[in-house]
């Protein structure tokens, strides 16, 4: 079973080989229940199957069953635009079966990911010692995170391990700050936004009234909604956390891309402030799935929190300085080296290309929102920031809305689901691809 099959590595290359060669890749469609089953019906048995027929059925049922969030015509949630340099590379990782949890054990591969998040940490402004790892997404991200937040302000006031505490967020925090908060028995102080920015008046203003006895120990400020794309006011934000003497945490899984260009670079000034920070790379970095990257702005504190003690890890943590140990940064134990196709991607084409191309995503956001602004039978909710766009049809309700997706992707012109904006069902652009052009935002915007 663990012997090399020449005859399978070469259907699975080719295979892979014919995907990576799409250009552009396909949209393709939602599966139906039944005919995957059916498809999928007598695969599992006790000897097994000629390789040739598993691949076919996952080539011709299963893989066009799965709607392509790599197409340029992809253009809902916050899609993927992973290289094709990175998406070789990860089957490097894959094979290569990397165990990255550890110097000891992965040196190279650790060594090349802290490169990365050295580059990003620059881009942000935060000092030399910052660092961290690179988990899952931003949910693990932000989980990792507010627990060194929620960890270390305990033991800064002396509070025992289950001694209330909160966190101020805003009603425009992304739904996983909120999963976290609940996870992890921290309660959260709700802030009401202007105009769906938080900006450091908001978060003084409700701390001024704020009455509960419980501790307000840190803040999570936003960097690019997801909905709307808004960049929180972080410089006034981190202003008033140094204030209070809060922990200041940046959710910048979408919008912290948004660091490598310079036409919104001064949109995330105060970010250099935070102590912890989280961009997901494979939503608009050009990484794979799954690639989303912590960092801290001391990781030490984190090191104090997610160390895990065992008498078979001790041979992994040492004194040495030079020795750098991911698993010590986030909440989990083992991890693949996620990070080395975007390192891989980032050395074989150069930041100027990464620069380029996300500047091309704000760039059609603009050109679609002045298409957009002058269509008889549209409406612009807002101006974009970054490289989404939320519009109305005029006189159209949730009905028509989800009927016009439907058909966008029934003839694979786009996949644009609607969204709602203060209770109203509205339609939105979520550009991250460079390759979607404005010609196709003109097609998708004449079937309304």
């Amino acid at each position: 079973m663990h012997t090399y099959d020449a005859r399978l590595a070469d259907l699975v290359f080719d295979y892979m080989r014919e995907r990576l060669q799409l250009d552009p890749v396909p949209l393709d469609h939602p599966g139906e229940r039944a005919k995957l089953e059916a498809a999928l019906s007598g695969l599992l048995t006790a000897h097994g199957h000629d390789p040739e027929q598993v691949l076919s059925v996952y080539a011709e049922q299963l893989a066009p069953a799965v709607i392509s969030c790599d197409s340029p015509r992809f253009l809902s949630f916050i899609p993927a635009a992973p290289t094709k340099a990175a998406l070789l590379f990860d089957m490097v990782v894959s094979c290569a079966s990397l165990q990255g949890i550890s110097w000891l054990e992965a040196a190279g591969a650790i060594a090349a990911e802290n490169q990365v998040l050295r580059l990003i940490a620059d881009l942000a402004g935060m000092p030399t010692s910052a660092g961290g790892c690179f988990v899952t997404g931003g949910s693990a991200g932000n989980l990792s995170a507010l627990v060194v937040a929620r960890d270390t302000a305990r033991r800064k006031l002396g509070l025992g391990p289950y001694d209330r505490v909160r966190i101020a967020v805003s009603d425009q925090s992304h739904s996983s700050v909120n999963n976290t908060l609940r996870i992890i028995g921290v309660e959260a102080l709700l802030v009401p936004t202007t105009d769906h920015r938080f900006t450091g008046a908001d978060l003084r203003a409700a701390l001024m009234r704020d009455t509960d006895d419980a501790p307000v120990i840190g803040v999570v400020a936003t960097a690019g909604t997801t909905n709307a794309g808004i960049v929180d006011d972080l410089a006034g934000i981190a202003a008033a956390a140094r204030e209070f003497d809060l922990w200041l945490h940046v959710d910048g899984a979408y919008g912290g891309a948004g660091l490598f260009a310079p036409s919104v670079r001064a949109k995330y000034d105060g970010i250099e402030h935070a102590d912890s920070f989280v961009v997901d790379p494979h939503k608009w970095l050009f990484a794979p799935f799954d690639c989303a990257a912590v960092l801290y702005r001391q990781p030490h504190l984190a090191k104090a929190v997610h160390t895990q003690d065992a008498s078979y890890l001790d041979v992994i943590h040492t004194d040495a300085p030079e020795e750098w140990n991911p698993t010590d940064y986030a909440y989990h134990l083992t991890r693949r080296a996620r990070g080395l196709p975007l390192w891989f991607s980032l050395a074989v084409h150069g930041t100027n290309a990464y620069r380029d191309a996300i500047e091309a995503a704000l760039s059609t956001a603009r050109e679609a929102a002045d298409l957009i602004r002058r269509h008889p039978d549209l409406e612009l909710i807002r101006e974009p920031e970054l490289s989404t766009v939320l519009f109305r049809r005029k006189g159209w309700g949730p009905q028509e809305y989800d009927a016009w997706s439907r058909r966008l992707l029934a003839g694979q012109v786009a996949f644009v689901t609607p969204t709602s904006w203060e209770r109203e069902t509205v339609a939105r652009f979520a550009f991250l691809h460079p390759g979607t052009t404005i010609a196709m935002v003109e097609e998708i915007l004449g079937t309304v």
